[in-house]
C-alpha cells in the first residue's frame, strides 16, 4: 500500500511517524502502513457468499449457502485471538460480507476487544438502517469497490444496476458519519475511468480512494492477459500522481493510495527527485519504514473456511486452519518453510529482484503474481514496471 497524498503531497512527515514509537497498537489508522512491529492487519473473508457476479472475483463466489463457513463462536475466538496477538485491524470482506447474518455481532465483538475494524463490500447492502447500525457499534471506515462509473462497473459486476445500488450504499454510508472510501481494480477494461474517479469522489464528498494494481487469483487468473503493460501502469500511476496533486492544490485534502504493486514507491520517489529532491529524501526514509509487500508478515488472510493464508488473493497455499489452531499460532510457525521465508524474503528473492536497489523499500513486491506466471514463488513479480536503469542493474 503506497499512501500517494502521504508521501507525494507531503501530508505526512517522517517525525507524525516516530512520535508514536512506531508501535501498530498506538498508531492511527493512516499511519500503520510505516509500523515497526508489523503485527499483521488480518483479511477475514468471512463468506464465501455473494449477491454480484464479478469477472475478476478471487473468491470465486456465487449466491449460493457455503455449510463451511466459521460459526459465530468460532469467529469469536478469532477475534479474541487476533486482539491478543496485537493484530490492530480486521478486515471484514467475502464474498459480500454483510450476507453473513451474525456480522453486526462479529463486527461489535472486535471493537470490543480494541481492534479498528473495516469492511470491504460491493455497497449494495448498506441501507440506512445498515449504517446507523454500524455507526452505533464503532465501525472505522466502509470500503466500497467500484469498477468505474455505471456501464462500466454493471459489467464487472455482472448485474445491472450495480452501480446504482453501490452509489445509493456509498451515501447512505456517508451520510451516516462512516469514513466511507472506493476500492478501484486496474485492468485493460477499465484504467480509463480513473478521471472520472477522481471527478466521482469529489463530486460524493468521498475522503478515500484506493486504486488495486491487479493481481492474477480466483476468476482475477482468467485476467492475467487483461492486466496493463509495464508502460500503461507508469501511465496509470503519473495520472493518479497528477490528479492527487491537483486536488491538493485545490485545497481538496483526499486521501489517496495505490495497493499491490510497490513498484509505486520507487516510481514515486524517482519523479520526487527532479521535482522536490528535499521531499523525495523524507519519502525515501518512509518508504523504508514501510518495508513494501509484506504478505505473510503485516498482512494475513482467514478464509471463510478457517484456512490460513499469506494474503487474500494468494489462496493455494494453506499455513494451517484456525479450527485446528490458533492463527497466531499457525503467523509465528516458521517450521513452515514457505512462511519462515516471507518473514525474511529479501534472503530468497531471484533475479532482478534480488539485485534491485529498491528491494529494502519494495520487499520484491507480490509473490503470487511470480508464481503464477513463473511457477517460481520467488521469482520476480512480472508487474514490476521500473526499468533496469531505474533499479540499478544496468548504468544510466
Amino acid at each position: 500500500m503506497i499512501g500517494i497524498s502521504k508521501l507525494y503531497c507531503g501530508a505526512v512527515e517522517p517525525a507524525d511517524v516516530l512520535r508514536y514509537g512506531r508501535q501498530s497498537k498506538e498508531l492511527p489508522s493512516h499511519l500503520l502502513q510505516f509500523s515497526a512491529d508489523k503485527r499483521p492487519v488480518v483479511v477475514w473473508n468471512v463468506t464465501q457468499r455473494c449477491n454480484l457476479k464479478c469477472i475478476h472475483c478471487y473468491s470465486n463466489s456465487r449466491n449460493v449457502f457455503y455449510a463451511d463457513e466459521l460459526t459465530t463462536e468460532q469467529g469469536k475466538a478469532l477475534i479474541t485471538d487476533l486482539a491478543a496477538f496485537g493484530s490492530p485491524v480486521i478486515l471484514f470482506s467475502g464474498g459480500e460480507p454483510m450476507m453473513r447474518p451474525d456480522l453486526h455481532k462479529l463486527a461489535a465483538f472486535a471493537v470490543e476487544k480494541g481492534m479498528r475494524v473495516v469492511i470491504s463490500t460491493n455497497g449494495t447492502l448498506i441501507t440506512r438502517k445498515e449504517a446507523a447500525v454500524y455507526k452505533k457499534i464503532g465501525l472505522s471506515y466502509i470500503g466500497v469497490s467500484l469498477d468505474g462509473l455505471k456501464s462500466i462497473h454493471d459489467r464487472f459486476r455482472g448485474v445491472k444496476g450495480a452501480f446504482n445500488a453501490a452509489l445509493q450504499g456509498i451515501r447512505n454510508a456517508r451520510d451516516a458519519g462512516i469514513k466511507v472510501g472506493i476500492r478501484f481494480t486496474i485492468s485493460r477494461r477499465n484504467y480509463g475511468e480513473i478521471p472520472a474517479i477522481f471527478d466521482f469522489i469529489e463530486k460524493e464528498n468521498i475522503p478515500r480512494a484506493c486504486f488495486y494494481h491487479l493481481v492474477y487469483s480466483g476468476r482475477g487468473s482468467s485476467l492475467m492477459d487483461e492486466a496493463l503493460s509495464h508502460e500503461g501502469s507508469r501511465g496509470v500511476v503519473d495520472v493518479i500522481l497528477d490528479r492527487t496533486r491537483d486536488l491538493y492544490a485545490r485545497g481538496l485534502q483526499k486521501e489517496i493510495l495505490t495497493v499491490d504493486n510497490h513498484a509505486d514507491g520507487p516510481y514515486l520517489y524517482l519523479r520526487l527527485l527532479r521535482e522536490d529532491p528535499r521531499r523525495a529524501a523524507e519519502v525515501m526514509e518512509l518508504l523504508r519504514m514501510n518495508e513494501g509487500n509484506s504478505s505473510g508478515h503485516g498482512i494475513g488472510c482467514v478464509s471463510w473456511d478457517g484456512e490460513v493464508y499469506a494474503d487474500q488473493f494468494w489462496r493455494n497455499r494453506s499455513f494451517g486452519n484456525v479450527k485446528q489452531r490458533p492463527f497466531s499460532e499457525i503467523w509465528m510457525d516458521t517450521s513452515d518453510e514457505v512462511m519462515a521465508k516471507l518473514k525474511e524474503r529479501k534472503r530468497h528473492v531471484k533475479g532482478r529482484c534480488a539485485r534491485c536497489r529498491w528491494l529494502d523499500v519494495c520487499g520484491g513486491n507480490f509473490r503470487a503474481r511470480a508464481e503464477a506466471v513463473t511457477g517460481d514463488l520467488w521469482a520476480p513479480d512480472p508487474a514490476c514496471y521500473l526499468t533496469d536503469e531505474e533499479i540499478g542493474i544496468i548504468a544510466q
